[in-house]
């Protein structure tokens, strides 16, 4: 089990688009692709929130903050999110926390 840092690393958001060429692309071989590219750039990750343009899905469903940004990505970057991952130029979008790397 890794444990989350107290003070989170100061530092940029890093942002990949990952490309992935497969017409029968779902969402959770997306996800699962965006995660073993954020564990192969930067080791340990978490998962915070992410986004499904295709359905409009997202997680967290909750409302976060007075924002007129999207909640799920104000709750990733309050959470710290220091790497995120697009797919297919934002089809779906994956918002990680990088604990180690």
């Amino acid at each position: 089990m890794t444990q989350v840092p107290a003070a989170l690393p100061d530092g940029p958001n890093e942002e990949i688009d990952l490309q992935i060429a497969d017409p029968e692309l779902d969402f959770e071989r997306a996800k699962n692709m965006a995660k073993a590219k954020s564990r192969e750039l930067r080791g340990e990750t978490m998962l915070l929130s992410w986004h499904n343009a295709q359905t409009g899905e997202y997680y967290p469903t909750f409302d976060c903050g007075d924002s007129e940004r999207p909640a799920w990505i104000v709750y990733a970057e309050s959470r710290g999110a220091n790497l995120t991952i697009r797919v297919n130029g934002g089809i779906y979008t994956f918002m990680f926390l990088k604990l180690s790397g």
